[in-house]
């Protein structure tokens, strides 16, 4: 709704400005003495946290005055934009399996938009509007992911079979009420995460940070008429450097420029001290500049890439170049796709996951694939799923991919057990000497200072308290921008008894004992998963889904006639949670810096899931109808990788000679991830491959991979080799992926009227 400008309503909605909280504690200092800087100018003293800490709550009271943390326009803007990443996240999702929430390209749509009829609308487009419209949009567009349709439906309904009481075709209502069951717990399970996340631990969440960082800049700090805004959560943040510093080091992917370790990251944090300054002075006309210009490279790589997706349907040879060979393309599917969507892809994957994507096909179809079929281990036609190598392989990335899963959670459950393990113990030794057992059980008083303080709710005024102070916290936003406990608790008991009676509703052989459970691994591995975002911006619900579906073998008997089902249904539900549950919380991120309500990006992703659920349904049912699945255009490779996971954990036979390859595999990506994370933040850790990259690069195609890898040479030329910031080709990659999932629409109405190929 539009938000009232009177000047007796901003009264009334004045907050007061807190006093100046003192400095941050000693504790916390010396957790990050060791963070990476911008410059030598941008070193903090003590007395320094001071001033930028007192403007932050100075600036989150201005932006309570605000009254467009939600409007109508903002969340129909969101709701439009979310469906064009819907329908190109289903594509391609369909394809290899890969989706994006692509929640900077969505900002900056729903700016260029505003912009364009800026002398039409009665108020300006302001950045927690914005925050709003990325949030709605990001929420619709995951729903492929979210929902299952990408991997989990496709393999119920046209992999699983007859003996495991399949294929299970859901009508179009089933698909629904499906997909509207399992969208909403985790967008409520992470509300009450983001107090201990984001307020006080500071988790990076480098994408969340990123989106906010060039919300700032394309809004810049002076409003229409040129005159000056009051000074922007951005420039706050940057004065007090943390969260760019911490977002900076740890996003680039480690490939450095001539052999020079560390290259990339003083790149990095060069292009980000000075692209991200935010628009002062003189520099205040090439900032008003640089959204045309960036909506301008947008739409140019847009326009190429849904060019080249019309003329790829009339001349559908163009997805498979035999540059390597005809014998190659022919024999052992070595073919290049130059589409550039998948170019785009690889830009925004960057270099590292790229390569070791392109490992994993050297090593599945360069070297295990004609293995098996020279070893007669996968005698039938090499792209067969069920006899040929393709499907032989298969075997090997799950193991490699359990292995590289099994490794990174265990550790996320290891590292603050062993960081701050000693120091808890040490605490409850104290206690008990000197107040005895008692006191454990019984006494819940207040801990004291430089104890370990539970999450601490804000003072009537909305500042933070005493406590969160000393634990050096970020200033918090007012209590009524903030969703409320009883909302949360309320919402969150409705929402698992709507997933509980839409799945038994779906599937009823599934018990609802066995639905609870899922939703709890759900919520429990969520809970890591938020965690390793917040620290890599990787997400792990592959890995997720996969110790579920271990976890559910372990349950559910392999007698059960509808094991296999059960299985797959209860790594759907897990793989939801962590991803609405992540998606939240990065969405979070970006408001927090930009001084967005809480409150309102809740709802509108709420209202994004809402809407994307049944949109995705219904697209998902439109790919599957006109197009053959599995085929030649769906692929569905993460659906195979969803069945032959369930069947494997379950104990139904494998290919001869897989068992063993895949248990090799499994070793090997065993000590390579637990090196990875014993290398963290060193150069040579880019270099280790990544069991997830290797295993995806695995089950995917050639012709996929090469295109990716193209697209991550790109981005090291561009943000490492020629230490450029990075904003630019990033909005190049999203222009690229979303031409051809726009135009992929076009192509499916050419399909369903079979107008014919060249």
């Amino acid at each position: 709704m539009a938000p009232s400008r009177g000047s007796s309503v901003r009264q009334q909605r004045q907050t007061p400005t807190p006093p100046p909280p003192p400095p941050l504690s000693d504790d916390y200092d010396s957790a990050h003495e060791n963070e990476p800087l911008l410059t030598d100018s941008d070193l903090d003293t003590d007395d320094d946290h001071l001033q930028p800490r007192h403007d932050a709550q100075k600036f989150f009271a201005h932006q309570a005055e605000e009254g467009q943390h939600f409007t109508v326009r903002g969340v129909l803007v969101g709701l439009a934009i979310g469906v064009i990443i819907c329908f190109s996240n289903m594509y391609f999702g369909l394809q290899t399996g890969w989706v994006s929430g692509m929640a900077m390209p969505a900002a900056l749509i729903g700016f260029g938009f505003f912009k364009t009829v800026a002398r039409c609308i009665d108020y300006p487009f302001t950045p927690v509007e914005n925050v709003l419209v990325q949030t709605v949009a990001g929420a619709l567009g995951t729903m492929p992911l979210g929902c299952g349709f990408v991997g989990v439906m496709p393999a119920l309904e046209f992999l699983l079979k007859a003996e495991e009481n399949g294929p299970l075709r859901l009508s179009m209502w089933k698909l629904v009420v499906w997909a509207l069951g399992i969208c909403f717990f985790g967008v409520v399970f992470a509300v009450p995460l983001r107090k201990e996340v984001i307020i006080r631990e500071r988790l990076k969440f480098p994408s969340g940070t990123a989106t906010a960082l060039m919300i700032g800049v394309v809004h810049g700090n002076t409003d229409e008429k040129g005159n000056p805004k009051p000074q922007s959560g951005l420039e706050i943040f940057r004065q007090r450097s943390l969260d760019i510093r911490r977002s900076s080091s740890s996003s680039m992917d480690g490939i450095h420029a001539a052999g020079q370790p560390g290259a990339a990251d003083s790149a990095q944090v060069a292009s980000t001290a000075t692209d991200f300054s935010g628009p002062t002075g003189e520099n205040e006309h090439d900032h008003r500049g640089d959204w045309k210009a960036k909506i301008k490279l947008l739409m140019l790589a847009f326009g190429g890439s849904a060019v080249y997706t019309l003329i790829s349907y009339f001349i559908p040879q163009l997805h498979h170049l035999p540059v390597f060979g005809l014998p190659l393309a022919r024999h052992w599917l070595w073919t290049l796709n130059p589409s550039p969507a998948y170019v785009g892809q690889g830009i925004i994957m960057g270099p590292a996951t790229t390569l070791h994507m392109l490992l994993g096909a050297i090593i599945g179809w360069g070297i295990l694939s004609p293995l098996a079929k020279s070893k007669g281990w996968a005698p039938g036609p090499v792209k067969d799923w069920l006899t040929g190598s393709k499907g032989w392989i298969v075997w090997v990335s799950l193991a490699i991919m359990l292995a590289d899963s099994v490794v990174s959670l265990g550790w996320l459950i290891l590292r603050p057990l062993l960081l701050h393990g000693p120091t808890y113990y040490a605490s409850l030794r104290e206690r008990i000497s000197r107040d005895g057992v008692s006191s454990i059980i019984f006494d819940f008083r207040a801990p004291r200072k430089g104890e370990y303080t539970a999450i601490a709710p804000l003072q009537s005024n909305g500042t933070v308290t005493k406590d969160d102070q000393d634990m050096g916290s970020e200033p918090d936003a007012p209590a009524h921008h903030l969703v409320s406990n009883r909302t949360t608790v309320i919402l969150f008991v409705l929402s698992i008894i709507f997933c509980v009676l839409s799945i038994k509703y779906v599937y009823p052989p599934m018990s609802i004992g066995a639905i609870i459970l899922s939703i709890l691994l759900a919520l429990l591995l969520g809970l890591m998963g938020v965690r390793a975002l917040g620290e890599t911006d990787l997400n792990p619900v592959s890995g997720i889904s996969k110790l579920t579906q271990l976890f559910f073998a372990l349950v559910i008997p392999s007698s059960n006639p509808n094991a296999i089902t059960i299985n797959l249904l209860a790594g759907a539900v897990s793989e939801s949670g962590a991803l609405q549950a992540g998606d939240m919380m990065q969405d979070l991120k970006t408001g927090h810096l930009l001084g967005a309500a809480p409150r309102a990006q809740f709802w509108g992703q709420i209202i994004g899931s809402l809407v994307g659920a049944v949109v995705s349904a219904g697209v998902y049912r439109l790919y599957t109808s006109v197009y053959e699945v599995p085929g030649g255009m769906f692929q569905v490779p993460t659906a195979y990788v969803w069945i032959f996971t369930a069947r494997l954990v379950t104990g139904q036979g494998l290919p001869e000679m897989a068992w063993q390859w895949a248990v090799g595999a499994g070793a090997v990506f065993t000590v390579s991830t637990a090196l990875r994370i014993i290398g963290h933040g060193k150069w040579w850790q880019a270099w280790l491959p990544g069991g997830i990259a290797v295993a995806v690069g695995i089950f995917n195609v050639p012709s996929f991979t090469l295109a990716r890898t193209l697209g991550g040479l790109v981005n090291w030329y561009w943000r490492i080799y020629s230490r450029r910031e990075d904003t630019p080709v990033i909005v190049l990659a999203s222009g690229l992926i979303l031409g051809e999932g726009v135009v992929s629409i076009v192509n499916l109405l050419l399909t369903s009227l079979d107008v014919p190929h060249l």
